[in-house]
């Protein structure tokens, strides 16, 4: 039997999940969508890049990563409403729930983007594209808001086509279309070719994607070494990997935070370092596995980025071990400058159980200390992250829970920036 995949990817989704909500729950009059608007963060946190944009905004060229300095300069009337993401993961999990209903084989790609395995489901829900259609304005009629859905016999090709035409439309690109509807299109809009792929592929004269396919593979080894033959692969419409319904094993936990001003003397920093390994512990420990490999990244004030990791002894989910390695870490590392950007990332994935080599120079109580940790975690789910805080944080700038999507991002106060 064939297989048949869907790919579907929310149009817009930050912003169309805002717009959603402010004409429907708060009774806004002005569509975002219609508008030359974007998502964007707070410049005066210095998060200030464009997270999602309006169809119209893209007529003025402003693009998804620029910062909003550039996307102002391109348009001065550009409407910039502050991210919400609290209200994002409530939409994606409607819009996941609805896929289900649709097949139990669902693959969550990101925060707004899925891939469903419809294989066998013609009798249920007729032919493929009747079905996406039926998909498609279920979700548009149900939750407000518009998808793009990519139909073929694999996940590369159900991508591609929901990649095509937007907003609202159901797209195949089955083996058979490859040629009609992929080779003529720029090498750049292949999955996989990123900027700096794209620019030597130019430079052996490869413009378009039927260019690469019909390229000479070892060619491509050469120059682009391994990539070079996955983008072979890809242009000729090649694929197989499966829908994962289930998540993989998390490989690696990590956090990090853009802070507000700069950083220059290492109290401050190793504090940052203690708010990041605070949340970094707690979602080890909330996943019940611990990390051997603990790595701490700078990013400085001219944006110059250096990390360092360690392999520990013993494997750890503890905040205060995370912490006092992270410091050796940056101590080692920080040359003086000005800090913009920290973070602690942490690999090698171990099970949650306690298989700790004694060291007879070693007096801590560890033992202790996981019982400390696992009383905070249950306080703080209980009553919220801020019931427990560590003296050190009192009082000071600081979040002593940073990292990841900071708390102004998760939350808007709608009738402090007053809606239209």
């Amino acid at each position: 039997m064939d297989r048949v995949i869907f790919h579907i990817d929310v149009n817009s989704a930050f912003l169309s999940w805002e717009a959603v909500y402010r004409l429907f729950h708060l009774g806004g009059k002005v569509d975002l969508r219609e508008q030359v608007s974007a998502v964007g963060g707070d410049m005066a946190m210095r998060h200030g890049i464009i997270l999602a944009k309006s169809i119209p905004a893209k007529r003025y060229h402003i693009k998804t990563g620029e910062t909003i300095l550039e996307a102002k300069q391109k348009c001065p009337e550009l409407i910039l409403v502050p991210p919400n993401y609290g209200l994002y993961e409530k939409c994606s999990k409607a819009f996941m729930d609805i896929l289900r209903q649709y097949s139990p084989d669902v693959e969550q790609y990101s925060i707004d983007e899925a891939f469903v395995d419809m294989t066998g489901m013609e009798k249920l829900w007729g032919d493929p594209v009747t079905a996406a259609n039926r998909l498609k304005n279920q979700i548009r009629d149900t939750l407000g808001f518009t998808v793009n859905i990519g139909i073929s016999e694999n996940k590369l090709l159900a991508k591609m086509a929901s990649d095509f035409q937007k907003p609202d439309r159901v797209h195949t690109l089955w083996r058979n279309e490859i040629k009609d509807k992929m080779w003529p299109l720029p090498v750049s809009d292949l999955f996989f070719v990123g900027r700096a792929t794209t620019q030597k592929l130019l430079k052996l004269g490869i413009q378009t994607i039927g260019d690469l396919a019909h390229a000479d593979p070892e060619l491509l080894k050469i120059h682009l070494k391994k990539h070079g033959e996955v983008i072979w692969a890809f242009a000729r419409g090649m694929d197989v990997s499966v829908v994962q319904s289930e998540a993989p094993a998390n490989k690696g936990y990590g956090n990090s935070t853009t802070i507000a001003f700069d950083v220059t003397d290492a109290s401050t920093a190793k504090l940052v370092l203690l708010a990041l390994a605070e949340t970094v512990g707690t979602r080890l420990r909330a996943a019940q596995v611990r990390a051997e490999v603990i790595a701490v990244g700078i990013k400085s004030h001219d944006l110059r980025y250096a990390s360092h990791q360690m392999t520990l002894r013993n494997a750890t989910n503890i905040t205060t071990e995370i912490h006092k390695f992270a410091c050796q870490l940056f101590d080692e590392l920080w040359d003086g400058s000005a800090i913009r950007h920290l973070g602690i990332h942490t690999s090698r994935i171990k099970d949650g159980i306690n298989m700790r080599q004694l060291d007879m120079f070693d007096d801590t109580d560890y033992e202790k200390l996981e019982k400390m940790d696992a009383a905070v975690d249950r306080i703080r789910k209980r009553y919220g992250i801020d019931s427990v805080k560590r003296a050190a944080f009192v009082d000071s700038p600081i979040d002593h829970m940073s990292g990841g999507i900071s708390r102004e991002k998760r939350s808007v106060d709608y009738e402090k920036i007053g809606v239209k």
